[in-house]
């Protein structure tokens, strides 16, 4: 896979079913336009996907109770997502809205009539709501609490997310604005006659606790309806019942937490409730996709070993564990969408090959089998493969083979302290040996593995072997696993990185004296430190949007305010021992400084300071800014910008793991 391969990823995003009528919207990076752009497909049973829509990018269908319609966003031009319906069985699509920062996805009502959406709404004189007035002239930010800006936005006080309902099938549509925005609100479910959302607590914006609240479809205030320990969000509900992703925890304790599947019946006009959890809080860690209740359970996605599955959680479940939930599908493959419907389930599933074909679940409501689960961060499925063995059928593959992809190899290795370490390796066509790249992925609570990377194959394709780690830190492996790090920053998890990448240069195929290291935002943090603490090993360093310094993050980042001390402390001097920046005169080997200059996740004043640091010292540093890019950029930015990174990365290791 090439650089400019980046437009043969045709990729479905969600996924809608109703009886026979299976629906989802497939989207490609356009080089030429600089754009993303795509459409809704009908994926039939017995014949090819047909094009169901013909907009400039048309997005996340959902289909009427009755069947009879389909809502989706539209995003024509550069303009904003508004909502559109037209009759499953094709015609003309009509608008629904018209706001002036386009609509979110739609939640259809049971009445098939009404929609519930979220949406920003702009404080009046700012976004263009006032005419002639641009940002440069708008009035000053009055800020006085700590969320005040978010990474992909931008500022969020003066445009709030808020609750609208609107009459989708009325002769003038009419969006009803339902929530006054004194706190962003999220995930809307329709219950009886009022719609629930999730929003922090008491609607304290700075709070960072959530809980579900309960607000009436005719209009009135919101009302307590679920009471959280520490999280709640993606409400869906059966009957009475509202199943809801969670966890126990918030603010600084929130880290690294597994989220868990709970089952809450509310009682509108009465007292609060607390949902009860139904998975095991140390095994299983559900993936941030909205539950799908069908007859026998609850269908939800779940990060195992690199590996995102769909399990299924039955209804009275108590605190189950990995291994009492069966799996439907996404063995040794990734999950990235699914859904149910009259007992047939479908998803959208990624392999280290593919980005994602839709897919169907073997038979019955889950289509589940039930095979025994490793214990977390200890057993592991040993040998090498690309495809979920679930037993799926293959509905509908868009992007069709792509050029030299190649396979993914399991690794495991043993760290000093004798922790086990799991990841992976992809090498190269032709003999070696070839240069390693050891790429460590973002989070830290994130996780490598078994979905499509298109770094990974881009890089192969070039001639690099790959090597991607899961060390202590990384989800997926017990939540154990994941706290380990918290305090430690720099410690397990860096022994475990170099463990794996020495069980990768045991491998013929690996040229041990042509190693570079790299990664992004958790993984630019240990890029940095490994350069600094273990830089005689590696020949040069790409560093991407990195965390490099925890004391200036707290102020700059939009989650500095409490993330930093989840992490570190909230001692400075026990921030600044684990930030890169602080041993940055131990850095003399080549080192890319890569960032965006709109990433508020982890801002550009950590890129610069690392620069100036090590141009200071005398390294060969250089720093690549990309402007209009936030902290997305390697995964959702500009093709464009995509493909430059892409032929930036390729020309840096060219100069530095040449022969």
């Amino acid at each position: 896979m090439r650089p400019e391969d980046l437009a043969l990823l045709h990729t479905p995003g969600t996924v809608a079913l109703h009886g026979d009528l299976l629906l989802t919207d497939v989207a490609r990076p356009d080089l030429e336009a600089d754009a993303y752009r795509g459409g809704l497909w009908r994926i039939a049973q017995d014949g090819p996907p047909a094009r169901l829509t013909h907009g400039d990018h048309d997005t996340a269908p959902r289909i009427s109770p009755d069947g009879a319609w389909v809502a989706f966003l539209r995003a024509s031009g550069t303009g904003r997502p508004q909502l559109h319906v037209m009759p499953t069985g094709g015609g003309e699509a009509r608008p629904i809205t018209d706001l002036p920062l386009g609509a979110g996805a739609p939640v259809w009502a049971p009445d098939s009539r009404r929609i519930a959406f979220v949406a920003r709404a702009p404080e009046p004189g700012r976004y263009g709501t006032e005419e002639g007035v641009g940002a440069a002239a708008e009035a000053p930010r009055r800020i006085t609490g700590f969320r005040y800006r978010a990474d992909g936005t931008g500022f969020v006080l003066d445009r709030p997310q808020v609750l609208y309902v609107v009459n989708a099938l009325a002769d003038i549509p009419q969006p009803v604005r339902l929530t006054d925005g004194r706190c962003g609100v999220e995930a809307p479910c329709w219950y009886d006659e009022h719609v629930l959302v999730s929003a922090p607590r008491d609607l304290d914006p700075d709070s960072l606790h959530t809980d579900l609240y309960a607000v009436p479809a005719l209009g009135g205030e919101p009302v307590l309806a679920v009471r959280s320990a520490g999280s709640a969000a993606l409400p869906v509900a059966l009957g009475d019942d509202v199943f809801y992703l969670g966890t126990e925890f918030s603010g600084v304790h929130a880290v690294a937490r597994n989220t868990g599947l709970y089952r809450a019946v509310p009682w509108i006009g009465g007292e609060p409730v607390e949902g009860a959890r139904l998975t095991e809080e140390e095994s299983v860690d559900c993936e941030q996709l909205l539950p799908v209740p069908v007859e026998d359970g609850v269908l939800v996605a779940v990060r195992v070993r690199g590996a995102v599955e769909l399990r299924l959680v039955p209804h009275d479940a108590a605190g189950a564990a990995l291994e009492k939930l069966p799996l439907v599908l996404g063995e040794r493959a990734g999950v990235k969408a699914f859904t149910s419907h009259g007992g047939r389930t479908v998803a959208v599933v990624s392999t280290p090959e593919h980005p994602g074909r839709v897919v169907a679940a073997p038979s019955g409501s889950g289509g589940a089998t039930a095979p025994a689960a490793p214990a977390p961060g200890h057993a592991s499925r040993s040998g090498s493969g690309s495809g979920s063995g679930s037993g799926e059928t293959v509905l509908a593959d868009f992007c069709g083979p792509l050029p030299g992809t190649r396979p993914l190899r399991e690794l495991t290795a043993v760290s000093p302290d004798g922790h086990p370490v799991h990841g992976w390796l992809a090498v190269p066509e032709g003999e070696g040996p070839h240069p390693v790249l050891l790429n460590v992925h973002g989070g830290p609570f994130h996780q490598h593995g078994w979905g499509f990377l298109d770094e990974t194959q881009v890089y192969a394709a070039a001639g690099y072997a790959v090597v991607l780690p899961n060390p202590r830190g990384s989800a997926g492996y017990g939540q154990a696993h994941g706290q380990a790090v918290v305090g430690a920053l720099g410690t397990v998890d860096a022994d475990d990185v170099l463990a794996l990448l020495d069980a990768a240069l045991a491998e013929p195929e690996c040229d041990p004296e042509r190693v570079g290291v790299m990664g992004g935002s958790y993984g630019g943090f240990m890029t940095s430190w490994l350069a600094a603490h273990h830089g005689a090993r590696f020949r040069a360093a790409w560093s991407e949007r990195a965390v490099n310094a925890w004391d200036s993050f707290t102020g700059s980042s939009d989650i500095g305010w409490f993330f930093a001390e989840a992490y570190c402390g909230p001692d400075l001097a026990q921030q600044r021992a684990m930030s890169p920046l602080y041993h940055a005169e131990r850095i003399t080997l080549p080192f890319a400084v890569v960032h965006s200059e709109e990433d508020w996740r982890c801002p550009v004043e950590q890129a610069q300071r690392m620069f100036v640091a090590l141009r200071r010292a005398g390294v060969p540093a250089e720093f690549l800014l990309f402007p209009g890019e936030g902290h997305e950029l390697t995964r959702s930015g500009r093709p464009r910008h995509r493909l430059q990174r892409f032929e930036a990365v390729l020309e840096w290791w060219s100069r530095h793991l040449a022969p």
